[in-house]
């Protein structure tokens, strides 16, 4: 009698004699795998064997049978480890739901991360499965969630609070106290505004309510009435400091708590400040979601087209990565590995998980970046309105006396009124009046942005001083160490405007001579100007608090290196003087104006137009009075300003744009010259204005007046001004901004009516 066991060294069934299993005794088998043998010697009564064949027949069938036992303390072993830590995480009072993985090191030694994470994956599932089998679905589902758990109390310790302005430093905020909504509105397009971002919030700040959709934050993924298709991947666009980052946390924040979108498994908020510094690198997405979430790798997932995912993409106009939606090769697999620019690119356009919803935020002028057809919506950040700034002051300042007083000052400029559609300028606002409050009592407040950010400066400087050198609050706002600081960020601020980058990695703090170290200092020390980002592994990425205070110190390093040295950065040629001060003949800021006027003209986009504003601004005797000390030479700027005003309106009155004259007395207001205006208001208050005698400036002014009125545009009346087609032409930024124009014209041509 023979019996079938085991395989021959050929593949085929062996069979062995009866005799054979007399010798497998537990003993021997015991020796032989404690010892790992591999050279066999024949147990007692292994004579009765006949022939080589029956020898290597008993050593294979050895082998096999100890490589089962083997097997099955390894399942048994990992099977009790895994349900030890299932039993601990699923205990009400045990506070971390994974120990380390040093067990499964010891269990499974010599397998590799992704064989581990596949056995632990697998192993849930069977778990799930019995659990069901036995009618406990709550513990399933409990023990399903546990990866999701951890991953929502890390978003919570994460997003809970927020600095206002900076990511680093500071006083933090309780984001749910201080959140205000933020206007949302669905419809927007994926066209690129050229337009200067303070521009578009000016434009934005005068339309009164339009029937337009508006979106709470927590319903971005939801679909609109009448669209039937699931709504896979949203653009949100708006300008620097409006509030993108703080409404992709809220909606985090409020998933984390449970408040909202339960039916989300996970949520990935990712920037693209921490994805660029991996740009040489390669990951699956797989990898990619455990190299900044620890809670996925631990809990062994390994695959995500079962779960319901978001992935949150912030900050597209700060992508360094190359996404080439044309050419680059399609990827599927999650467990791949390639380059992370290819990795997000078949991610959006989504040929890679495709379950999965993605959400990207973007300043406007980056949204062509990606195809239209890789966007399911597209929706903008209005910021603020203006019931919504006074929430934001009343909550930001406890007295409400103060934050009344604050709010009516605001009221007063049209320019800060305007600004503060962005939160983040209502922060600086509040910074600088309620320090300013402290130290004037009832003094004048700053009414123009180059003042307000004069004091903003001032605040930081003084706040070095006092925090990190000793000073008093009574000491000379800069000493010689905040000008060097600051002067130094001026360099960094100027030269990267002209590039167009508003975030800055090593090689770009190099080209500015600028070492890594010294901007550590520097954001460690001006927190709420400059700051320094570094996450998980990786390197440190600047940036400047906001575009507007990178705009500042540009003008600032702009204007102090023409008084001080004579050198015009924005001339085509520059030359210094190699002269002592004493000899030098002192240079006309007046040309140095001239060249930022015809500058920022020129520019398609208007990207210098809030330089501008804050380089005429800076020639003021008041604000000069603030930067005393810094100033090698000053003298008598009246003089000088009134020739760079009769320049100004020189250029207003050679029929400019809309958009460019209205810059152009936003400089006036920073010059405080309001004479042209002036001109205008008066004969609008009289009733004698005559539209048929106005000039080009005159026109200009008219449409400043009334787009900066406080007057509500819902209705705009034509006929009140001219029923000409060039009041039309002329007066079209104001019909633009209203909701409904009234006019009355039976000879339109067909030209202006395409206008119209």
């Amino acid at each position: 009698m023979t019996f079938q066991f085991g395989l021959s060294k050929s593949g085929a069934p062996s069979t062995i004699p009866p005799v054979l299993f007399s010798l497998y005794t537990p003993a021997y088998l015991r020796t032989i795998k404690d010892k790992k043998q591999t050279q066999f010697s024949l147990p007692a009564g292994s004579m009765q064997l006949r022939g080589e064949s029956h020898v290597e027949l008993f050593k294979l069938n050895v082998e096999f049978i100890i490589l089962f036992q083997l097997l099955e303390e390894s399942i048994v072993t990992f099977v009790k480890n895994e349900l030890k830590k299932f039993q601990k995480v699923l205990t009400p009072d045990y506070p971390e739901y994974l120990e380390s993985q040093r067990e499964d090191k010891k269990v499974l030694d010599g397998e590799d991360e992704e064989q581990r994470r596949s056995s632990r994956e697998a192993f849930l599932k069977i778990t799930l499965h019995f659990l069901r089998r036995m009618k406990q679905e709550e513990l399933a589902d409990c023990l399903q969630n546990i990866c999701q758990r951890k991953l929502k109390t890390n978003q919570k310790k994460k997003f809970q609070c927020v600095f206002e302005g900076i990511a680093k430093a500071g006083n933090s905020t309780v984001l749910n106290k201080m959140f205000t909504e933020i206007y949302i509105m669905e419809g927007g397009t994926l066209k690129v505004n050229e337009e200067h971002e303070v521009r578009q919030i000016e434009t934005a700040s005068r339309k009164p309510d339009r029937p337009e959709t508006i979106i709470r934050y927590e319903d971005i993924f939801k679909a609109p009435p009448g669209r039937d298709e699931p709504i896979r991947t949203v653009m949100t666009k708006g300008v620097a400091g409006i509030g993108k980052t703080v409404l992709t946390q809220k909606f985090t924040l409020d998933w984390a708590e449970g408040k909202a979108n339960q039916d989300i498994q996970f949520i990935f908020p990712l920037t693209f400040r921490e994805l660029n510094v991996l740009k040489e690198k390669t990951y699956s997405l797989v990898e990619l979601v455990d190299h900044f979430f620890s809670e996925t790798k631990e809990a062994g997932i390994c695959r995500f087209e079962e779960f319901q995912v978001v992935f949150i993409f912030d900050g597209l106009d700060e992508c360094r990565l190359p996404l080439d939606f044309h050419n680059t090769e399609i990827l599927t697999d999650v467990t791949e590995s390639t380059s992370v620019g290819v990795l997000l690119t078949n991610l959006i356009r989504g040929k890679l998980l495709p379950s999965a919803r993605l959400w990207i935020t973007t300043r406007p002028a980056a949204v062509n970046q990606i195809p239209a057809e890789c966007v399911d919506m597209v929706t903008e950040i209005r910021g603020f309105t203006d019931p919504q700034k006074e929430e934001y002051f009343r909550k930001r300042f406890r007295d409400k006396n103060q934050a009344s007083r604050i709010i009516s000052h605001i009221k007063t400029s049209q320019s800060l009124h305007n600004m503060c559609h962005i939160p983040v300028f209502c922060w600086i606002t509040a910074t600088v009046l309620e320090k300013v409050l402290k130290t004037r009592e009832g003094g004048e407040l700053p009414k123009t942005l180059t003042e307000m950010y004069i004091h903003f400066l001032v605040v930081q400087s003084k706040l070095k001083n006092v925090k990190y050198d000793g000073g008093a609050e009574t000491d000379p706002h800069w000493s010689p160490e905040s000008r060097k600081m600051i002067e130094s960020l001026g360099k960094l601020a100027f030269e990267q405007l002209q590039k167009g980058n508003l975030i800055f990695y090593e090689s770009d703090l190099t080209e500015c001579g600028i070492d890594i170290r010294e901007a550590s200092v520097y954001s460690g020390v001006f927190t709420q100007i400059f700051q320094e980002e570094r996450g998980l592994y990786q390197d440190k990425v600047f940036c400047f608090v906001h575009l507007s205070v990178q705009e500042f110190l540009a003008a600032l390093h702009v204007h102090l290196t023409f008084i001080n040295s004579g050198v015009n950065l924005l001339a085509e040629e520059q030359s210094a003087s190699l002269l002592p001060n004493a000899f030098r003949v002192k240079p006309k800021i007046k040309r140095l104006h001239q060249s930022a006027v015809d500058k920022a003209l020129e520019s398609p986009n208007g990207h210098l137009d809030l330089f501008l504003r804050f380089l005429l601004g800076l020639s003021l005797q008041t604000n000069q009075t603030l930067l005393r000390g810094w100033m090698t030479q000053t003298g008598n700027c009246s003089q000088t300003n009134q020739k760079t005003v009769e320049f100004i309106k020189t250029k207003i009155s050679e029929d400019l744009s809309a958009e460019r004259s209205i810059n152009l007395f936003h400089c006036l207001n920073e010059l405080n010259d309001g004479s042209l205006v002036e001109e205008i208001q008066q004969s609008l208050s009289s009733g004698s204005l005559s539209t048929n005698k106005l000039s080009p400036a005159q026109w200009s002014a008219l449409v400043f007046i009334l787009l900066s009125s406080e007057n509500n545009l819902d209705v705009f009346n034509l006929k009140k001004y001219s029923a000409s087609e060039e009041a039309l032409l002329r007066l079209l930024p104001v019909v633009k901004s209203s909701n409904k124009a009234l006019y009355v014209h039976t000879q339109l041509s067909r030209l202006n009516a395409v206008f119209l």
